[in-house]
Formats: structure tokens, sequence, C-alpha cells
């Protein structure tokens, strides 16, 4: 999975969603994009499962870009724990996205390929998402 090599602080705080993606909200590097449009914490699991989602399906042809990593750290607690005792240790890392942000990028491949390739990594995400292509000049 998805992690940061090393971090300056192991546990961080939940933090707000608040308002539109500051960056990464246009496709820069391939020719169709899988655009987020709600806020929402993507595990590194899910990440991976949309990513071989989309390069099982565009098999050899095409190129693919991951546009979000997850790094930051979700601590919990053990199952039946009292209260307090400070905080859990990290148990997993998520990629805080927020509406606007471009996720996959992909290029190489035709128009209905491309839809059909974000389309089947949308169903592995618990956000709604939006198909995004560049516009050709």
């Amino acid at each position: 999975m998805l992690m940061p090599k090393r971090v300056k602080y192991r546990k961080a705080h939940r933090g707000r969603m608040k308002g539109k993606a500051k960056g990464g909200s246009k496709i820069a590097f391939g020719q169709y994009g899988l655009m987020a449009l709600e806020p929402d914490w993507i595990t590194s699991q899910q990440i991976e499962s949309a990513r071989v989602a989309l390069t099982r399906f565009i098999k050899k042809g095409g190129k693919l870009w991951v546009r979000i990593f997850p790094d930051k750290p979700v601590s919990k607690k053990p199952a039946e724990t009292r209260m307090g005792k400070g905080k859990g240790a990290p148990d997993h890392w998520v990629a805080v996205v927020k509406p606007g942000r471009i996720m996959f990028e992909l290029e190489g491949v035709n128009l209905e390929t491309g839809k059909r390739a974000m389309t089947l990594a949308a169903h592995k995400l618990p956000i709604l998402t939006k198909f995004v292509y560049r516009k050709e000049d």
C-alpha cells in the first residue's frame, strides 16, 4: 500500500474538509482524468484498488498517473478499550480529497476506453466522481 517513507509527526489531527481543491484541479499530464465531486478521505487501499482496476482494463496501452497520495495518518484505539489513556496508534493512511481534485489521469487510449476505465476506477472509490478530458485546441 501507499504510505510516506517518513513523517515529521506520527499522529495528526483530523482537520476539516471545507471548500474546493486548492491545487490539482486541472488535467496536467494525461488526456483524460477522474475528478472528485465530494470531499472525503481516500484510503491507500482504495487508491490501490482503483489503480489496479484502471491498469487491468487498459492492459499495455496507455499511461496512468495517480495524482493523490495518502500522507495523513489515521489513528485508531484497540477494540474494547476504555476512554482516555491518550490517542490510539496510527492505523492507516489517507489522502484528503476535496471537490475539484483530479485523482487519476490517463493517456494513450481512445475516448471510449478511457471513459470505461475511469468508470471502473470510480466504482472503487467512496465518493461521487466525474470523467473529464482535455479539450483539443
